[in-house]
């Protein structure tokens, strides 16, 4: 860890990805965006394991088969072209680890973005997927229209959440202007 750079919330993301994440796990990207992290853990989960990766813009879905059929990935990942909010409707097998960025997809249309009341929906909707001593990262954009809403709301869920069965935390650059991105973390904790 020492050698890694934590400059930012993405990689932050990828370093927990890279140290969590492991051969044969199930993993979500809950959206799924230009596929970047839909990447990362498709490399990570190796032959034997599977990521489900949601957007509900059809214009990222594209994006990220593009982007791992390029790198040999497709196999390993089940693409759903539908919201986060219907996690559930697609993903039926406990996951290990489940991902987010909430917001706008990067170079997309910025009046489409993730709001405080899907992404509410999901959380608790992956929340009963994830498997003991899963982990979930949510990283939250605060900048843009409805960001900073959705944080807060994120925040609070996470903060109500039973100390006995999950761990919370947060990753922030407490230096950094013009309301840097959040990673929110839960996991849950393991059978004792």
């Amino acid at each position: 860890m020492r050698n890694e750079k934590l400059n930012n919330a993405v990689q932050f993301t990828e370093l927990i990805i890279k140290s969590y994440v492991k051969a044969g796990n199930v993993c979500i990207d809950a959206t799924a965006g230009n596929g970047n992290d839909t990447e990362i853990l498709a490399t990570s989960v190796g032959q034997a394991g599977r990521v489900y990766a949601f957007d509900i813009q059809n214009e990222a879905i594209e994006a990220t088969r593009f982007r791992l059929g390029a790198k040999g990935l497709l196999d390993r990942v089940v693409l759903i072209n539908d919201g986060h909010e219907r996690i559930r409707e697609h993903v039926s097998e406990e996951a290990d680890f489940i991902i987010y960025n909430l917001g706008y997809l990067p170079g997309g249309d910025k009046s489409l973005s993730t709001t405080k009341e899907t992404t509410l929906e999901s959380l608790k909707q992956a929340l009963t997927l994830l498997a003991p001593a899963g982990l979930m990262a949510i990283t939250c954009y605060r900048s843009h229209e409805g960001g900073e809403e959705e944080y807060k709301a994120v925040m609070e869920f996470v903060s109500q959440l039973d100390q006995i069965k999950y761990n919370a935390f947060r990753f922030e650059l407490l230096n950094q202007k013009n309301a840097p991105p959040v990673v929110i973390g839960v996991e849950m904790r393991g059978v004792a």
